[in-house]
């Protein structure tokens, strides 16, 4: 299985990206806001465990 996530600024392009997906026969499956910042969360745990040091900045930052 492959995924793909987009995020776009205009709610009417990724509505129209959603249509075109769902013509194609792609399944579509919206995140809500807090799905996404678990997404983000789980990255930044994986990309922590690949270095020493995590700056907790960083992290924080990707969570927004």
């Amino acid at each position: 299985m492959k995924a793909l996530l987009l995020k776009g600024k205009s709610s009417s392009d990724l509505k129209l990206l959603m249509k075109l997906a769902a013509k194609l026969g792609i399944e579509v499956s919206p995140l809500s806001l807090e799905m996404y910042e678990d997404l983000a969360l789980a990255k930044a745990i994986e990309e922590g465990r690949k270095n020493d040091f995590v700056d907790v900045d960083e992290v924080l930052k990707r969570l927004k």
